[in-house]
């Protein structure tokens, strides 16, 4: 049987009896191609019909490098037809580790080698599996420096699949790390492959490392690699190999555009309405008729416990903190006073409780909000109205703070209003919606050459200003964003022309008159240097205002929409200048 397989992978080599399919590797954020893995087949009759145990075969009689040497020619003849520059994508080759340091091998991969194909070394990766042992790792740590001087690219291929990958990850710091498909099966309903990616997506973000997912086979695990982060994928789901190299399909791009919109608005509503449950802990409970002393020894012994939590038919009826306990006890006759007293007789039953879905920062303004002796008191968290837990004040402020920075990610750090990714998000929202809805794009005409003349602090002092009059004069229901420097956005639910927004344009107009010297109010201009460098009078500032809505149109997508109203705006500069 084996003399038949040694024979098979004689006459393959001989005949050159393999072809080369390729299979796509995709972005998860917007599903661009990033490259192509060129994949081997066998082409004629043969009983070795799987690759690996091809080259296990080669490896074992001594005709790796011939095969190796095969396997890649085919492929770069392959990619000849649709790298042509300037096609910029990758193309992965799997290449054995204990070829890559052979001097047949690096004299056979030269730039010049390249170049007869119109291929770059750049858009050349090396996936070097961890399957495969290593016999000289020093040779192969320093085969793996020189081809990373010439711009070619490493891949660590099936990672997970093998025991020294970590190992193998720090020696070469590879560009890529390819997880294995046994990461990938499945493991939207397996927490701990779900864990172990999310762990490998967090070292890629410190390490500039790019994590591709293998073996995507269906919609459920696409949802939840995106969702960890992930940052590239491959997969039948997404297409199979091929000879010939295809365009995504346009379903499989739309659905990852909706899942990774899908997943930051989860994201940022996770943030702003996170439940209180999520830090709610489960402390030390105790009946009414529970005796001062032994309520006092449970929270002695109980170092963590921020009180006691009195339930009856598990429904909270009281509450007592360490401190007030302690203090009741103290003194010349407190605890012969009290000791044999129940605790009901000295719990707190005017005690904040709250239902576990209450957001924290809701519970936050709650918690702050009580009178001064109360303000320190751990909170009741209530789930169907049943004892669920207790949160105390130094997680509450933690994790509120947390939030907060959080939140500030989304915003704009001068007005505080919300920034690019939620505006796009309430955009994508708009579109995909059947609601009314119009969008309206302010921009403060003059602004350069204001902070040009007046400097950068009065600058912010006048985006400050719009941001203020805008939130002043717009409903609480009414969306506002800051785009970012002196480009606003304003989204209302209802069919809406840019005029119903002239309440703020005459405020902001009035108003920014005090942010000048009086001289330049009454010459009606100041004087600054253009940007081809030639002084040049500029007017006042003005805000230009212009809007669109779907009344009797639908937009294709946020860049139509966006499209539509900068050519307004661009329409209405047009017209003020003539004007003026």
């Amino acid at each position: 049987m084996l003399e038949k397989e040694i024979q098979d992978l004689k006459n393959i080599i001989d005949q050159r009896a393999i072809k080369t399919v390729f299979q796509p590797i995709i972005s998860l954020k917007d599903g661009d191609v990033l490259g192509h893995e060129a994949l081997s087949r066998v082409t004629c009759e043969s009983g070795v019909k799987n690759i690996e145990i091809l080259f296990a075969l080669a490896n074992q009689f001594n005709c790796l490098w011939d095969l190796e040497q095969l396997c890649r020619t085919k492929a770069f003849e392959a990619a000849f037809r649709f790298m042509i520059p300037p096609y910029s994508k990758k193309l992965f080759i799997n290449v054995n580790p204990n070829v890559l340091h052979d001097e047949s091998f690096q004299k056979g991969l030269t730039k010049e080698y390249l170049n007869q194909y119109n291929i770059s070394s750049s858009n050349i990766i090396f996936e070097i599996t961890e399957k495969n042992i290593i016999k000289d790792i020093d040779g192969f740590i320093a085969a793996v420096d020189h081809y990373k001087s010439q711009d070619y690219k490493i891949a660590i291929d099936d990672a997970g699949a093998g025991y020294s990958g970590l190992n193998l990850i720090s020696d070469i710091n590879p560009n890529f790390i390819k997880l294995d498909m046994k990461l990938t099966r499945d493991i939207q309903s397996d927490n701990l492959k779900a864990a172990l990616v999310k762990g490998m997506v967090e070292l890629s973000k410190i390490s500039n490392i790019s994590i591709i997912a293998e073996g995507i086979e269906t919609e459920e695990e696409l949802e939840t690699l995106i969702n960890l982060g992930v940052q590239y994928g491959q997969g039948f789901f997404i297409q199979r190999p091929d000879t010939e190299v295809k365009e995504i399909d346009q379903r499989v791009v739309n659905l990852i555009k909706d899942l990774v919109q899908k997943n930051n608005e989860n994201m940022i509503n996770s943030i702003f309405h996170m439940p209180i449950e999520n830090i709610c802990t489960y402390t030390c409970t105790t009946p009414p008729s529970t005796l001062i002393s032994e309520a006092f020894d449970i929270c002695r012994n109980d170092t963590d416990c921020p009180g006691l939590c009195i339930i009856e038919n598990n429904i909270p009826v009281g509450t007592i903190t360490k401190e007030k306990l302690a203090l009741k006890l103290s003194g010349q006759y407190g605890f012969a006073l009290y000791q044999k007293k129940p605790i009901s007789h000295v719990m707190d039953k005017d005690f904040l409780f709250v239902d576990c879905k209450t957001p924290i920062n809701t519970v936050s303004s709650s918690a702050m909000s009580r009178q001064q002796d109360k303000l320190y008191d751990f909170i009741v968290v209530k789930k169907n109205g049943e004892y669920l837990g207790t949160v105390t004040i130094r997680d509450l402020l933690k994790k509120t703070t947390e939030i907060e920075i959080a939140a500030a990610k989304h915003q704009n750090p001068l007005s505080g209003l919300p920034g690019n990714l939620i505006i796009e998000q309430k955009l994508q929202q708009c579109i995909s919606g059947r609601r009314k809805y119009s969008v309206a794009y302010l921009d403060i005409d003059n602004f350069k050459a204001y902070n040009d003349v007046y400097g950068f602090e009065n600058g912010d002092l006048i985006l400050k200003l719009l941001s203020d009059i805008i939130i002043r004069n717009m409903r609480t229901d009414d969306f506002i964003g800051h785009i970012g420097g002196d480009d606003f956005v304003i989204i209302v639910n209802d069919h809406v022309e840019a005029d119903a927004f002239h309440r703020i344009v005459t405020e902001f107009e009035r108003e920014v008159l005090k942010h000048y010297n009086r001289d330049d109010v009454e010459k009606g201009y100041i004087t600054t240097a253009n940007r081809r460098n030639m002084i040049e009078k500029f007017p006042l500032i003005t805000l230009t205002v212009v809007s669109a809505n779907n009344k009797g149109r639908q937009f294709k997508d946020t860049f139509d929409l966006t499209e539509t109203l900068a050519a307004l705006k661009k329409s209405k500069k047009i017209q003020l200048k003539v004007v003026i």
